[in-house]
């Protein structure tokens, strides 16, 4: 069995694929926009002009990926419950991507030092996603 994270940007999907390329070094692995689905979704499901947004990707960020789309445009995103850890090789790694991801967003808890890691931090991103950026012991 594998799990695998899947999230929705309600729209916002470009914005974040060329965000996260920058700070993070994202590589988009797949994208399929609504326009070229083989198969129209159902009537009612998208919203009008969504054509151009994305239904399907798979993203990799490092040794992850992870699958995101734009959703159907008729529910708000909502990143609650969860959030994205990244371990990274040192303290000069950490400041950089929490940095990044930070520009926008919003410190939840600023990076320092933890009892359990040489550099803990956690943000929101401007997108809402919870990441938290760890150098491991």
């Amino acid at each position: 069995m594998h799990i695998q994270p899947y999230l929705f940007f309600n729209g916002r999907l470009d914005d974040a694929i060329a965000f996260y390329k920058d700070r993070l070094g994202a590589e988009t692995l797949m994208l399929l926009r609504y326009k070229d689905c083989p198969e129209p979704p159902p009537p009612g499901v998208l919203a009008p002009n969504w054509d151009d947004k994305i239904m399907h990707s798979c993203l990799k960020i490092g040794e992850t990926s992870f699958f995101a789309s734009d959703g159907c445009g008729n529910l708000a995103s909502s990143f609650n419950g969860f959030g994205l850890s990244i371990a990274v090789k040192g303290e000069a790694e950490a400041d950089r991507v929490f940095g990044a991801l930070s520009d926008g967003g919003e410190i939840r808890m600023p990076l320092g030092t933890t009892f359990f890691s040489p550099r803990f931090g956690m943000v929101v991103d401007r997108f809402g996603v919870l990441w938290m950026i760890i150098v491991p012991q």
